[in-house]
């Protein structure tokens, strides 16, 4: 070294930026995703059909992802954390304050909805809480569906944002396109949740808590079915656990 000096030591990492800045990105970001996703179906126009509903949450997913990527990844889902955390995409003591954070993002997005919208709109569609399940005979159907429509959006975000070889720029556009895709195919089945966080606030505020397991076991399987798709087959060299060159 010139003169004898040594180099600076690195500055120590930022504790805010590093731990309390990603959680409070995902409870500010899964709370508007759920806010405008909940308004979106409250104040759903007939006319529109599923439409309304599945362009709001796919441009809502784009969006949040896009602006909040830098600090946090942009998760917003517990079933997308789980699959990160299982492809090796964040360390383990950062899952559960993101699950936290994510939930109670959550029940603070579906509490705006309920005081923007007039009551009785809120009434009627039970505050965007999943009520399409009504009997046992479907049960199966919407719990498979939650399962396959979790893990091909889960798979998108691990193959754009996790996977080296497929990662891109275009992770926001190509993850809300799925949410897009998914609401308008499996809106009838199940009502489409993929998403715990957003099952579990609007079913607070409704007290309304029918089948409402289906919304965590489904989804939170669909993860892990996604994350051991990249883990065996999918993903590159670096990800898979098998076949390794």
């Amino acid at each position: 070294m010139e003169n004898g000096k040594r180099p600076p030591a690195p500055k120590p990492p930022n504790k805010y930026e590093t731990l309390y800045q990603p959680c409070l990105a995902e409870l500010v970001g899964t709370m508007f995703f759920v806010f405008i996703g909940c308004v979106s179906v409250i104040e759903n126009l007939p006319a529109t059909g599923r439409l309304q509903p599945a362009l709001v949450h796919g441009l809502a997913v784009a969006v949040m992802v896009a602006v909040m990527d830098n600090i946090s990844g942009s998760h917003f889902n517990p079933p997308f954390t789980i699959a990160i955390y299982l492809c090796g995409g964040m360390e383990l003591m950062m899952v559960g304050p993101y699950l936290v954070s994510q939930v109670i993002g959550g029940v603070l997005g579906a509490g705006m909805a309920k005081l923007m919208t007039p009551p009785d709109r809120y009434r009627n569609a039970t505050g965007a809480a999943f009520d399409i399940l009504k009997s046992d005979e479907h049960l199966y159907r919407a719990l498979f569906g939650e399962v396959a429509m979790t893990c091909l959006v889960t798979m998108v975000v691990l193959l754009v944002a996790v996977n080296g070889k497929t990662k891109t720029p275009l992770a926001p556009f190509l993850v809300g396109c799925t949410v897009i895709i998914n609401v308008l195919a499996g809106a009838d089945v199940s009502g489409t949740c993929l998403n715990p966080a957003r099952a579990f606030g609007p079913a607070l505020m409704t007290n309304y808590w029918s089948y409402h397991w289906v919304y965590w076991v489904g989804p939170i399987c669909g993860g892990v079915v996604a994350a051991a798709l990249l883990r065996v087959i999918l993903g590159d060299n670096k990800l898979r656990v098998v076949m390794k060159s």
